[in-house]
């Protein structure tokens, strides 16, 4: 699986504390989310304790981070749950949603960019042998009104580049259309 969200909310601690996006009515709706939802995470004292407008956000915001940690894995999993839910912007801007977004992102990622994709074994001669063909038998075809006609000096040249088993056919072919 990944790394815990114990660790990642260790990672993100600063950044959260940091970001003024968190002003201090989103940090009370995260509050409030986890006492509502989960009061076995946040209590209703802890959370009164978390919501007090006396202390600056960003303090308030560090100990209810540090409180999370205390608590644990299933703590700091339902944190993120209620950050995405109420700040998605802040969410998504977190250090590891970005580390973990580029390490799945196949732009960011230099290792996709070494993969080599083969679609064939053949090489590209083959597929020029084979455009040659159908370009040789275009114009042999289109090249009088009436169709392929056994007198047609296309025909005698399209054999000269062909192996001997299309020669043999073609050659077959013109004797047919002249002995008709």
């Amino acid at each position: 699986m990944g790394e815990s969200f114990h660790a990642q909310l260790l990672e993100d601690d600063r950044f959260l504390r940091e970001d003024r996006r968190l002003d201090t009515e989103l940090v009370d709706k995260l509050i409030l989310q986890l006492n509502r939802i989960y009061p076995q995470i946040l209590t209703d004292k802890e959370a009164t304790k978390f919501r007090d407008l006396d202390v600056p956000t960003c303090v308030r915001l560090g100990e209810l981070l540090k409180h999370l940690q205390g608590k644990g894995e299933e703590a700091c999993k339902e944190f993120y749950r209620a950050l995405h839910l109420h700040v998605e912007e802040v969410y998504f801007s977190l250090p590891t949603r970005r580390r973990l977004r580029d390490a799945s992102d196949p732009l960011t990622d230099p290792g996709i960019y070494k993969q080599r994709y083969v679609l064939s074994d053949k090489g590209p001669l083959f597929f020029l042998s084979c455009f040659s063909v159908a370009v040789g038998m275009a114009i042999l075809y289109y090249s009088n009104d009436t169709g392929v006609t056994g007198d047609s000096p296309a025909l005698g040249l399209a054999a000269l580049g062909l192996g001997r088993k299309a020669r043999e056919v073609l050659i077959w072919y013109t004797e047919e259309t002249l002995t008709q």
